[in-house]
């Protein structure tokens, strides 16, 4: 790696003085509005719609109290605007034969197995840098999806500029319809016009996941309009004679929200064999995953000269330069070299997710550094988080926030912000968790 302006220097190009404006109020927004947007009654009444929902509640309010913020996030109007370009420029490159050729390559057997259904709930992962938006990474299993939408129903007005619309479909059609209309296109692209019967909702363990009260809440989601649907373990489920199965009841579709992205442990070995043999639509899927999520997909997104030999046009890349820190692969460089720049730089392992064995460059051991090198690891550019200034027991307190875009088809559903500190957004911070993003407009749009 060389020491480049491009590494070093801030991406991103400047906003126009009126985008800058809307921008700047945004960000004193979310250093002096302190007020409580949350209802926690009317928060209360959407978890409690139906059964279990009061148990649903006392396990958000006693075991993860901090699963959501009392405080919404504010982002200019040309901010918001400028992630979904990004999505857009990054789904244009999906699609290219030659992009697919160079990630799959270094996808697992799994992987490799294209299906009709695209995989629900992509997860662009942003920071707000201070030449606009960067895409940290993308995520196939993203969480929150429900949880966002309903908490963004259960805010109240405690200032004039909460009557900006919340950004993404979801702020036009309620959460039902958007994500039910999600899933059965998923079944209509893989299966047609047969009917949806039953769905399982997967992960390890998924009583002792943190976002356990999601899985019911989709559960309850699916039931109230018709379709069977069930919480379990990978290990609870059986494939043979073509039917995946779980306690002797076909499975049609399967939610996925394991971190096992290949199917790869003994755990999911039901799962792996009913995705091979296509015995149930699973959504997302191992080939969503090779596709977007994983790291070194980043290093072909930025790797501008590669992207004019396999003819991107010009706009593209220049969109993807801007909005996405420049990402190299540690394997092949120079370890003094990355030593010499790390504290420019974060690294992620490869397949890693949320944050697992992720770090900082000005916090590297040489210890860890020795392991890095001795890994697949990532390198990128590391552009801060922004701020959000809540009141917690009466003190203001700055927290870090990033900005998830909900992505199905090309088409932004929801937008929704993540309040921590510490590096990971790890639900265990005091005045953080989810939190709902409030527009504001700008003076004129491009």
């Amino acid at each position: 790696m060389k020491t480049e302006p491009s590494l070093l220097a801030e991406p991103g190009t400047p906003a126009r003085d009126a985008d800058a404006q809307c921008d700047r109020i945004a960000r004193e927004l979310n250093r002096e509005c302190q007020c409580v947007s949350l209802d926690r009654q009317v928060w209360r009444r959407e978890l409690e719609r139906s059964d279990p929902g009061a148990e649903l509640a006392r396990m958000i309010r006693e075991d993860r109290p901090h699963l959501c913020s009392d405080s919404a996030v504010f982002a200019g109007e040309r901010q918001l605007a400028r992630m979904a370009q990004i999505v857009a420029a990054v789904e244009r490159i999906v699609a290219l034969p030659a992009y697919r050729e160079r990630v799959l390559a270094y996808a697992g057997e799994t992987a490799r197995r294209q299906p009709k259904a695209r995989g629900v709930f992509l997860g662009y992962d942003f920071h707000l840098g201070a030449n606009g938006p960067q895409l940290i990474e993308i995520n196939t299993n993203a969480g929150g999806g429900m949880v966002n939408a309903l908490l963004g129903r259960a805010q109240r007005a405690c200032c004039e500029h909460f009557d900006a619309m919340l950004p993404g479909s979801l702020a036009q059609q309620p959460v039902e319809s958007v994500f039910l209309d999600m899933f059965r296109a998923e079944w209509r692209l893989a299966r047609g016009d047969e009917p949806l019967r039953r769905i399982a909702i997967v992960d390890v363990a998924p009583r002792e996941q943190y976002l356990y009260p999601e899985f019911v809440l989709f559960r309850k989601l699916f039931e109230r309009h018709g379709i069977e649907a069930v919480v379990c373990d990978p290990r609870s489920l059986a494939c043979a004679g073509g039917a995946l199965t779980h306690a002797g009841g076909r499975i049609d579709l399967v939610y996925c929200r394991l971190t096992d992205f290949g199917f790869d442990e003994s755990a999911s070995a039901a799962l792996r064999r009913a995705w091979m043999e296509d015995a149930a639509v699973i959504t997302p899927h191992p080939h969503a995953h090779a596709l977007y999520a994983d790291k070194r997909n980043l290093v072909a997104l930025t790797d501008a000269a590669w992207l004019a030999r396999i003819g991107v046009d010009a706009v593209t890349r220049e969109t993807l330069a801007g909005g996405i820190p420049l990402t190299l692969r540690v394997r092949g460089f120079d370890p003094q070299e990355l030593w010499r720049n790390r504290r420019a730089l974060f690294f992620k392992p490869a397949a890693g997710y949320g944050s697992r064995a992720a770090y900082r460059g000005d916090k590297l051991t040489r210890r860890v550094f020795e392991q890095i090198l001795e890994g697949d690891y990532v390198a990128q550019r590391m552009v801060l988080p922004s701020r959000r200034r809540v009141g917690v027991a009466g003190t203001a307190v700055d927290l870090k926030l990033d900005l998830r875009n909900y992505v199905y088809a090309r088409e932004v559903q929801l937008v929704a912000a993540r309040l921590y500190e510490g590096q990971t957004t790890n639900f265990r911070t005091p005045g953080g968790g989810f939190a709902p993003v409030l527009t504001v407009p700008c003076a004129q749009s491009a």
